[in-house]
């Protein structure tokens, strides 16, 4: 279920992005769902410590960064 209710708040965020991304997020999502319920978890939390919500972002996905060029290597063209 959790995974359902994160691809369409994901689909609704990248709708704007070229469809070739999209399909490779999505995928990232179908394969790392860990990885992304982790990356999700820290966000929140930081969120809840009084960092805005970019800035978050950005700290856990630099924190992740290996694991998600790994991840995103598997869909390049």
């Amino acid at each position: 279920m959790l995974n359902f209710v994160m691809k369409k708040l994901v689909q609704r965020q990248i709708k704007d992005m070229p469809k070739d991304q999209q399909e490779m997020i999505m995928n990232l999502i179908d394969e790392n769902p860990e990885l992304l319920k982790t990356i999700s978890t820290e966000i929140q939390a930081k969120v809840k410590k009084g960092i805005d919500q970019q800035t978050a972002m950005m700290q856990v996905m630099m924190d992740h960064k290996d694991e998600l060029q790994r991840a995103m290597m598997k869909y390049k063209k």
